[in-house]
Order: C-alpha cells, then sequence, then structure tokens
C-alpha cells in the first residue's frame, strides 16, 4: 500500500514554471512506476509523465514533452514534475498515481494508487 499526497499547484502566467511533488508514505515506494496524470472539467483524465521505478526511463506524450520533466528521489519517497513554457492548456487538476512493476504507462486503468490532485491554472 501507498499512500500519494500531491503539492505545489498555484496559478501562474503563460511562459511561466511550477514544480509539482508527490510525496508518498508507506512501504517499497522504489518498486512503483510513477506517473503524472491530469484532468481538465469535462475532459477525460490524461498521461502527463512516467519514469520507471528505478528511475531509469521516462516517457511522455507529445503535448509536454521538452516543457515538463518528471524525476524521483527513492530516498526522500518524493516524484516531481518540472512544467516550463506552461499554457493556459495546461490547466487542470493533477495527479501522481503509483503502479507496481511495469504498467502500460499512459492508461490509467495500471494504476492502483492515487493522489487527491492539485490544481493548476495557466493565465493567458
Amino acid at each position: 500500500q501507498v499512500q500519494l499526497v500531491e503539492s505545489g499547484g498555484g496559478l501562474v502566467q503563460a511562459g511561466g514554471s511550477l514544480r509539482l511533488s508527490c510525496a508518498a508514505s508507506g512501504r517499497s515506494f522504489s518498486s512503483y512506476a510513477m506517473s503524472w496524470f491530469r484532468q481538465a472539467p469535462g475532459k477525460e483524465r490524461e498521461f502527463v509523465a512516467h519514469i520507471t521505478f528505478t528511475g531509469s526511463n521516462t516517457y511522455y506524450p507529445n503535448s509536454v514533452k521538452g516543457r515538463f520533466t518528471i524525476s524521483r528521489d527513492n530516498a526522500k519517497n518524493t516524484v516531481y514534475l518540472e512544467m516550463n513554457s506552461l499554457k493556459p492548456e495546461d490547466t487542470a487538476a493533477y495527479y501522481c498515481a503509483a503502479a507496481m512493476g511495469y504498467p502500460r504507462y499512459a492508461n490509467p486503468d495500471d494504476y492502483g494508487y492515487w493522489g487527491q490532485g492539485t490544481q493548476v491554472t495557466v493565465s493567458s
């Protein structure tokens, strides 16, 4: 079991940056692959970034590639999402998610643990 708590959301102007954190409690954080998803009102949950449990591989959709960076510190049981060059279309609630092993990283159904979300609002 793992519990996830996101932080770092807020209001930022277009072109700005934010860093989200997801703190995990529970056992064996380093055994979990981690991802960030986002969901805007009236839209489906969207994959944003994935990092393997070792941290050796990361994956992004084209919509955020080159602007967002996922990282993890297994000693601190924390995963991060560095977001740069933010756009109004990045506005959403951002969720971190955890899965054991090798999930289909873009499929939210493969993740058994979710945080409560943190709101990111990008103004134009």
